[in-house]
């Protein structure tokens, strides 16, 4: 019989794991970022920042992070999901998908009816989760020019 999965609110204790899960760019530089995010979100107790694990057994096996923003270029709050990973030994059990119901609901306790997200077109796999999830293109593009 497998473990079951749990979706909590992640705890300080949690860093090292979401840093271990976390592929992009090098541990050493995520640790300091991540010591920021762990700042502002899990030890803030703000119920419109929100850090989410999963959690089979005793191991983290995956991460949410997202937030109520508000007014940005025009736009009344809405949900910001902009940290996601799970486990490659645990993928396609559904975490990803729990762990987005979780944080969708919470964000609607929060009053928030809408909730966005940016993704590389190069990320096939991140951009197939959040289109599995119904997410679609939304009313805002995101523009970007590279400094000289």
């Amino acid at each position: 019989m497998s473990e079951k999965i749990f979706i909590r609110n992640a705890k300080p204790s949690d860093l090292d794991a979401v840093v271990g899960l976390d592929e992009v760019g090098q541990r050493e530089v995520k640790q300091a970022y991540w010591q920021g995010i762990f700042d502002h979100y899990v030890k803030s107790g703000r119920a419109d920042r929100i850090c989410l694990v999963a959690e089979k057994g005793n191991a983290v096996v995956g991460f949410i992070v997202g937030e109520v923003r508000a007014w940005e270029f025009g736009s009344p709050p809405c949900g910001w999901v902009f940290a996601l990973s799970v486990a490659h030994a645990v993928r396609e059990m559904g975490i990803g998908q729990r762990m987005f119901d979780e944080i969708c609901s919470r964000l609607k306790q929060s009053g928030i009816n809408t909730v966005r997200t940016m993704v590389d077109l190069d990320n096939k796999l991140t951009l197939s989760f959040f289109r599995s999830v119904g997410m679609c293109t939304g009313r805002y593009i995101e523009l970007e020019r590279q400094i000289d």
